[in-house]
């Protein structure tokens, strides 16, 4: 019976940290498209270097995941792209934590695109 209690409580947790951060919009690959040259958005990609340096699209601004934000005006949107999307998740939660109001993830990530 205990281990069912167990399995419940890390099904409620990987719930917990699936779920969109509040404030934060989520955008598919082909919504992230269109957008690409508009100039009042700021891109950024939070994965590692090497990960960036292997594929990147131009747009978006390598910035790893604890990386300040403090230099991103916050007048424009951001929009958040990592590998899978996870990370970019956690980034948006950071953002929003931060104060930028307009803050957008790229659901799939790279692996999407």
């Amino acid at each position: 019976m205990e281990i069912w209690i167990i399995i419940a409580l890390i099904a409620v947790f990987f719930i917990w940290r699936m779920k969109p951060t509040k404030g934060v919009q989520s955008i598919s690959t082909a919504q992230l498209k269109n957008m690409l040259n508009d100039k009042d958005k700021i891109f950024i990609d939070v994965r590692t270097p090497a990960e960036y340096k292997g594929r990147h699209i131009s747009q978006f601004k390598n910035m790893p995941l604890g990386s300040s934000f403090d230099n991103l005006p916050k007048d424009k949107e951001v929009i958040v792209i990592c590998q899978s999307g996870m990370r970019s998740s956690q980034a948006c939660k950071q953002l929003k934590k931060q104060g930028f109001e307009r803050v957008t993830n790229v659901r799939g990530g790279m692996s999407a695109y």
